[in-house]
């Protein structure tokens, strides 16, 4: 079957074509029409081919998280978010929907991925936030109408707070192999002082790794991080922590370099996999290291700090945060109670 082609240079003296049309459903004059008033566009450095293949691909889903990365999460947000905001990217909603054109995608699409991930509630959640963000943004971009968002009226499923702490007698249980595993030198020293230092400071993973010594201030008993989680924060040191630290080798760069002539933070998945091991030995193994936290936490709260103070100590950047653990403030008074109804229930008892 014959077609009507134009034939053209681009801005940049490449040749291209373009199909006007069929012959028959288009006439010679309507073709001839048609290619007079391309290729006037074309001495204005119009490139209808490359336009139509760009605007053919932006349309896709695929294209716009391209751009949600490139314009969004790669300069606004930390790359450890960003990071994973690509992994969800590649994992979850590309497989999905990638092929898909940005103006047809609908609840139905959306909720069947919400529903296909309903037995990893967290995740599902995260990747319903993400979705929603990159078609907001679609929608400032001029992709979508405003106010057609396909993730409007789908519910979050519920999370189910854990809340593992360490007792006394568990706390005790990883001191003692700790100490053991100091002793005889089946772990590398480093370890050992990161995981007290998790447990000492109620501090994350990521922030006790990228400790540098010019961060330490020993006078005042603090570790200023210009960034974290939530921005710059201060790790407050009590003595223990201090006298950690004083035993860590070194006296500038990373605290915890993985190798003594570099400056590399050490590696979380290597303090991961020390853990694991440790904890096993301590029996204590559903706990994770991010527990330690939790567990510095719960114990700060028992003992009578405020959830202000407690939050302080952790860097919470919100008070609702903290208030997951204000069930355990109430700890400290019913052990009062026990001791002063005990007390008047022995009176009573011998008058």
């Amino acid at each position: 079957m014959r077609s009507y082609i134009v034939q053209y240079r681009n801005r940049v003296g490449q040749s291209k074509r373009k199909t006007l049309g069929r012959h028959g459903v288009l006439t010679a004059e309507e073709a001839r029409n048609r290619a007079r008033a391309m290729l006037s566009g074309t001495k204005d450095g119009d490139d209808p081919v490359t336009d139509n293949r760009e605007a053919r691909d932006a349309a896709a889903v695929t294209s716009l998280c391209e751009r949600y990365m490139r314009e969004h999460a790669t300069p606004h947000k930390k790359p450890s978010s960003a990071k994973e905001d690509q992994r969800l990217i590649n994992n979850k909603i590309i497989p999905a929907l990638g092929t898909s054109k940005v103006a047809t995608v609908n609840r139905t699409d959306i909720s069947k991925i919400h529903h296909q991930m309903r037995n990893t509630p967290y995740e599902a959640n995260r990747t319903m936030g993400l979705i929603r963000k990159i078609f907001n943004l679609a929608e400032l971009w001029g992709l979508r109408p405003d106010g057609s968002n396909p993730c409007r009226h789908i519910q979050r499923y519920k999370e189910k707070q854990r809340e593992r702490f360490l007792s006394v007698e568990e706390a005790k249980a990883l001191g003692k192999v700790l100490n053991q595993a100091e002793k005889d030198g089946t772990e590398q020293p480093v370890f050992i002082a990161v995981i007290r230092l998790l447990l000492l400071t109620g501090s994350r993973l990521s922030e006790i790794c990228a400790l540098r010594w010019d961060y330490i201030d020993i006078d005042r008993g603090a570790a200023r991080l210009p960034d974290s989680k939530t921005g710059a924060k201060t790790i407050h040191l009590g003595e223990a922590a201090l006298d950690v630290i004083s035993g860590v080798p070194g006296s500038e760069g990373y605290l915890f370099n993985a190798v003594r002539d570099d400056d590399k933070p050490l590696s979380k998945h290597a303090v991961e996999k020390a853990w694991k091991r440790i904890r096993l030995k301590a029996e204590l193994p559903d706990v994770r290291l991010h527990d330690l936290r939790h567990t510095f936490a719960s114990w700060s709260v028992m003992s009578g700090q405020t959830l202000y103070m407690t939050g302080g100590l952790l860097g919470h950047a919100s008070a609702q945060t903290t208030s997951r653990y204000a069930h355990l403030a109430a700890d400290p008074l019913r052990q009062a109670a026990d001791t002063v109804s005990e007390t008047l229930a022995a009176a009573l008892a011998n008058p």
